[in-house]
């Protein structure tokens, strides 16, 4: 069945694919970039030009299937499918199988160097830890499957709009959600805040007073592998790619420890070099402070020889209030000053104004304005406050898979393509 379609070239096709093959047409599309409508009209162009039919699919539960293709195709086809003793629904089946086998679903690309996230503000109470872990989850998940995301690059145009008035409702525009495929990297989240809290929230324990830790390690006291103390985040949306470095309560004393350490600001590469090879993100959850172990967690970022700019460094974690703004300007301080005493070329990723609610007023509007008028490092991501990480947290599960599709997970995927 066709009917006539607005562009001179195409027209609609109503057929039937049973639901499992649509599902993986669509996830192939997605990860290809390419549209369903050309990828079934090069399916059944290869699909035609066989000598014989290929061997039949399981059409069983066959469902309606639309879609557009060149005027003439469809007639074509099923011209040829009459004449294989082929029904259209099998010989559709078999060409999109056929393009399926002949469009392999692409490899994750890796980067050359380890790419390193620093997740910071001096301030506590920002949401460092919410934002860390769901960064970490969207970079981690399912390559092979959908997951609904809702770009932001238009916050970024949106902040360099420089005469444009601002408004709460157009200060965060709302755009379709497009599914796309997970980003399948391989994470490490790295508890550097001995409060703990990243490694509650994930469900794990923080390690033992007196046993083997990162502080260990950074204070070249280390009791055995580094690697021996990394855990999984288990869930068949991760697979074995996301991994936790848990806390321990230790590391209120690093300062103190690392004041006798020789090169004390490259202590944390040192421990976390040997686990880089393994991972494709490290992410360090930082604390709330700006003493040596900043120090440290910010030379861990920095730029180096063979990378690219804008892959590693801080992400700044803010809220639309004004306490966040004093708190940013005494971590970019220290920033600054890092680069100027080391010679270090320290990236800003980027302004993630976490905890967002327009609905408190003038307060919160007007605050997330002066961020979005921060033209370096700008505003990244807008994540919404909403009960959902909160319920999560009191799961202690990860928010991506106690709330998936909830608009706090859709942000943060945003986010994680933004800065990807």
């Amino acid at each position: 069945m066709t009917s006539p379609s607005t562009q001179s070239d195409r027209e609609k096709v109503v057929s039937k694919l049973p639901p499992w093959l649509r599902q993986e047409l669509k996830i192939r599309t997605a990860q290809l970039r390419v549209d369903i409508q050309d990828a079934v009209h090069q399916g059944i162009a290869h699909w035609s030009a066989l000598a014989s039919a290929p061997s039949p699919v399981d059409t069983s539960g066959a469902e309606s299937f639309s879609t557009w293709l060149p005027v003439g195709q469809w007639e074509s086809f099923r011209s040829d499918a009459k004449d294989r003793g082929v029904s259209l629904i099998q010989g559709l089946a078999q060409a999109v199988r056929l393009w399926l086998e002949m469009n392999p679903a692409p490899t994750v690309k890796r980067p050359s160097v380890v790419r390193r996230i620093v997740v910071c503000n001096q301030k506590g109470g920002v949401g460092k830890t919410a934002v860390t872990a769901g960064t970490g989850e969207a970079l981690a998940e399912d390559p092979d499957v959908l997951h609904p995301v809702r770009v932001a690059r238009q916050l970024a145009r949106r902040s360099s709009e420089e005469d444009a008035p601002f408004h709460p409702d157009t200060a965060t525009p709302p755009l379709d959600l497009e599914d796309l495929p997970g980003l399948g990297m391989r994470v490490l989240l790295v508890d550097f805040d001995p409060q703990g809290h990243l490694t509650k929230q994930l469900g794990h324990h923080p390690l033992p007073i007196g046993g083997d830790s990162l502080t260990c390690h950074m204070a070249g006291e280390a009791k055995g592998q580094l690697a021996d103390l990394i855990v999984p985040i288990e869930h068949d949306r991760f697979g074995d790619r996301l991994h936790l470095l848990p806390a321990c309560t230790d590391a209120f004393l690093l300062d103190v420890r690392l004041s006798t350490v020789r090169a004390r600001e490259a202590s944390l590469e040192r421990a976390l070099a040997p686990v880089e090879s393994d991972y494709d993100v490290i992410l360090i959850d930082c604390p709330p402070s700006l003493g040596l172990s900043m120090d440290a967690a910010i030379y861990y970022g920095r730029r180096r020889e063979t990378e690219q700019q804008g892959a590693s460094g801080a992400l700044i974690v803010v809220q639309a209030e004004d306490s966040s703004a004093d708190a940013y300007d005494l971590l970019t301080s220290q920033i600054n000053d890092l680069r100027d005493d080391l010679s270090l070329d320290i990236d800003y990723l980027g302004l993630v104004v976490n905890l967002y609610d327009g609905r408190r007023g003038f307060i919160a509007t007007s605050s997330l304005q002066a961020w979005l008028d921060i033209k370096d490092p700008r505003v990244v991501a807008v994540v919404p406050d909403l009960k959902e990480q909160r319920e999560a947290v009191r799961m202690k599960q990860p928010l991506f898979v106690y709330a998936p599709k909830g608009d706090q997970a859709v942000a943060l995927r945003a986010l994680a393509r933004e800065i990807s």
